[in-house]
């Protein structure tokens, strides 16, 4: 009987990870493809002050773990990398209480993925109520 017990129980022990080969628990990952994206997507107005703007631009880019490269306060730019490929967001203040942010690739090929820019409008969207400290 304890035979009977070992050989079913080592029985599991090896066919078991063999059925479970196929089975993945991992989420699927959506696949972001490259596109040809449009100047007008890649400029926004935002209804914040161009000094919060910048800094929630730079908060977007850090929270998206893009690698920051050059951050220019004076001028009013940050310039970024995400795969190896080099993007300017440049800030302007439209009036007292508006301003625009334009995301722009370094080397002007505009065929790259469009979530980078509307990951970075949307955290900007999330975020612009909140105070600055």
């Amino acid at each position: 009987m304890t035979r009977y017990l070992f050989l079913t129980a080592l029985f599991f022990v090896i066919c078991i990870p063999v059925f479970a080969e196929g089975v993945s628990t991992a989420p699927k990952q959506s696949q972001v493809v490259s596109r040809s994206v449009s100047y007008q997507e890649c400029t926004k107005i935002f209804n914040v002050n161009k000094e919060k703007l910048f800094y929630l631009t730079i908060g977007a880019v850090n929270a998206n773990r893009f690698k920051t490269d050059e951050i220019q306060t004076e001028n009013g730019y940050v310039i970024f990398s995400v795969n190896k490929n080099k993007y300017t967001a440049t800030i302007a203040g439209v009036d007292k209480e508006n301003s625009i942010l334009k995301i722009t690739p370094y080397n002007n090929v505009y065929y790259f993925q469009p979530e980078i820019i509307s990951n970075i409008y949307k955290y900007i969207e999330i975020n612009k109520d909140s105070e600055l400290k």
